[in-house]
């Protein structure tokens, strides 16, 4: 029987009256127990939380710490908003400008590094994968299961195929990916050069569902994929990557005419990998299909000399085009 400091039999115990006064402790019931029983729970789960917070506290950077160009931006989890509208420049391949691969049977795939249909060229490079994951935010960042993803970039030697001189009758670097249940489409490419003008990106569309790939104008989302300076120094080190070397000395996130806006900060894919093994990037795409997309023109509304129908642009990109 617990008893006070004067030896007298206690009527409570920490603070809680005694269901049976006259009875030892372990005989008061299955009530007093269980409420003795969370009281130390709740305690210790305050003091496992507070805890918890000096620990990150703790760990955390200073208020000074923020991301740059040289690190890769972290994707995981659920966007933070939506995809900004980017323009798809003028090499976008899905009839807003020339050339539809978007129609031809056999886009749907994988893996983007060879042509398809009447082409065989291979495009040669560091290997990359993209790894995209499409939410909804709308729907409260719900995966947007069936989407359909569009995704195209330029070669090594900072080539378009469809439009740049030697490689308009490639179409290699372009291919269409289904949302899985998850919201993702992966892909299987090379690490792209950077030309002059642009930092180093990959272009891609978001359309509803399959069926809506034919017409441009069906796209819910037109944006890109900044790279991060460490895997692009590494990688631009590789042979036939080394016009990209003094390209990318020229150009920063900062003064890039499309990533300039925000450093990037919400385009900036993860990159994780090596030259050997090959680099795989991803990025959380969060779209809102309620709103009017404005991406998808070309810069000042218009199109470069020869535009739909007309001659493709040929060579390189040229210098600030924002594509």
């Amino acid at each position: 029987m617990p008893e006070n400091q004067s030896g007298e039999r206690a009527s409570t115990y920490e603070g809680r009256p005694l269901a049976r006064p006259d009875e030892e402790l372990v005989d008061q019931g299955l009530g007093f127990d269980l409420g003795i029983l969370m009281g130390r729970r709740q305690l210790l789960r305050a003091f496992g939380l507070s805890a918890a917070t000096l620990g990150l506290a703790a760990c955390g950077g200073g208020s000074g710490s923020s991301p740059s160009a040289s690190s890769s931006s972290s994707s995981a989890g659920a966007a933070s908003g939506e995809i900004p509208d980017e323009t798809a420049g003028p090499y976008p391949g899905d009839g807003s400008n020339g050339p539809n691969v978007l129609e031809q049977s056999g886009v749907v795939r994988s893996d983007i590094r060879s042509s398809f249909g009447d082409a065989s060229g291979t495009a040669a490079g560091v290997p990359m994968t993209l790894e995209l994951t499409i939410k909804d935010l709308a729907n409260g960042g719900a995966p947007v299961t069936g989407a359909a993803v569009y995704v195209w970039h330029c070669d090594r030697e900072g080539h378009y195929s469809l439009y740049s001189d030697g490689v308009t009758d490639q179409n290699y670097l372009r291919g269409v990916q289904i949302a899985d249940a998850d919201g993702k489409v992966r892909f299987s490419s090379i690490f792209p050069a950077c030309y002059s003008g642009r930092w180093p990106h990959i272009h891609f569309e978001v359309y509803p569902d399959r069926a809506s790939i034919t017409d441009a104008g069906s796209a819910i989302a037109t944006s890109q994929v900044a790279l991060p300076r460490d895997a692009c120094t590494k990688v631009y080190a590789e042979t036939g990557y080394q016009t990209s070397v003094t390209n990318l000395a020229h150009v920063t996130l900062q003064n890039d005419n499309v990533f300039g806006d925000d450093d990037g900060a919400s385009q900036l894919g993860t990159v994780t990998g090596d030259v050997t093994s090959g680099y795989a990037v991803s990025l959380v795409v969060g779209v809102d299909p309620t709103t009017n997309p404005g991406g998808g023109q070309l810069p000042g509304g218009g199109a470069p000399a020869g535009g739909p129908g007309g001659t493709p642009p040929s060579g390189p990109p040229p210098s600030g085009a924002a594509s």
